[in-house]
């Protein structure tokens, strides 16, 4: 059996795989994070709409079929490699907190001018009610940028790590709040056997140790830890949260703030705090001139000197 067989609640096909995937949903909707808090009504809403997704995606392909899809995708560049010192640019329209941020936005577009700008990465919402992304708009980004790009959604099922290598994802987003201990395991051995990375999110204390204990099960390539200065039970965000947290993580991993970046000054407070690599939403999104904005934040991130904690 391989871990993808094991990471997957499902079948092949019928309706055993889809009992099984709403059951995970059901429990995501119950408890989280291993236990330890209940997780708010929007993260646990949004984990059971990502659950009857896979299922509906499932009915039309086959995680069969969709991995011998993703094996035939080129391999994309490397996520983590490619971070040290840079910013992630996200293509984001849309959002819980801030609401409608860019509706309609060509994501190729704004992906291009990110990567003219200098980003490292490009991440991509692929979460279709609440950020209004699509995972067309990820095969779009991955096929005309040259950086890597991340698949950011609420990521539940393996059958969403092979979606994102097929649409030619280099990365996806692993939520720590929204995944039980065993879960998280399962899903970065599951990435591996997929061909993807995997940024694993943590925004409390207790998730930062959870972030630290997976990364051990990453193998080939070092693990990359966002800290999310946003709460994602009350989406507020407090920027002092990283310098808070980001000590707790293993020297050998590469971080990631995330979160409540305005301007060039936050991104080098991030830098000197501890982070690898600064990923940057909503202020690029909103910027006039993506491109200059986007050159701005990138040699900013550069030039900070990342502190030794």
């Amino acid at each position: 059996m391989t871990t993808s067989d094991r990471t997957s609640p499902t079948t092949s096909s019928g309706g055993g795989r889809d009992d099984a995937i709403l059951s995970a949903g059901h429990r995501l909707a119950a408890s989280s994070r291993g236990g330890h808090s209940e997780p708010t009504s929007f993260l646990a809403r949004v984990c059971a709409e990502a659950v009857e997704r896979v299922a509906t995606a499932a009915r039309t392909e086959p995680l069969a079929a969709l991995r011998d899809r993703a094996a035939a995708t080129p391999p994309p560049p490397a996520f983590g490699a490619a971070l040290d010192g840079g910013v992630i640019a996200e293509v984001k329209r849309a959002s819980p907190s801030r609401g409608v941020i860019a509706a309609g936005r060509d994501a190729v577009a704004q992906a291009r001018a990110y990567a003219d700008g200098g980003a490292a990465a490009v991440s991509v919402l692929t979460e279709p009610e609440h950020f209004l992304g699509a995972l067309d708009d990820l095969a779009a980004v991955a096929a005309a940028v040259p950086v890597p790009v991340l698949r950011k959604d609420f990521v539940v099922d393996a059958y969403q790590l092979y979606e994102a290598r097929a649409a030619g994802a280099a990365a996806v987003l692993l939520l720590v709040a929204a995944l039980e201990q065993a879960r998280l395991v399962e899903l970065v051995h599951a990435a591996a056997d997929a061909g993807v990375e995997v940024l694993i999110e943590a925004h409390d204390a207790v998730e930062v140790r959870r972030a630290a204990d997976v990364a051990a099960e990453v193998a080939g390539h070092a693990a990359v830890i966002g800290v999310n200065a946003r709460d994602l039970r009350h989406l507020a965000v407090d920027r002092s949260r990283f310098a808070a947290l980001v000590g707790a993580l293993p020297d050998d991993v590469v971080v990631v703030a995330e979160s409540g970046v305005t301007g060039p000054d936050d991104v080098v407070a991030y830098r000197r705090a501890g982070a690898d690599a600064v990923l940057v939403g909503e202020h690029l999104m909103v910027a006039e001139d993506p491109t200059a904005a986007t050159r701005v934040l990138a040699d900013v991130a550069r030039r900070a000197a990342r502190s030794s904690i």
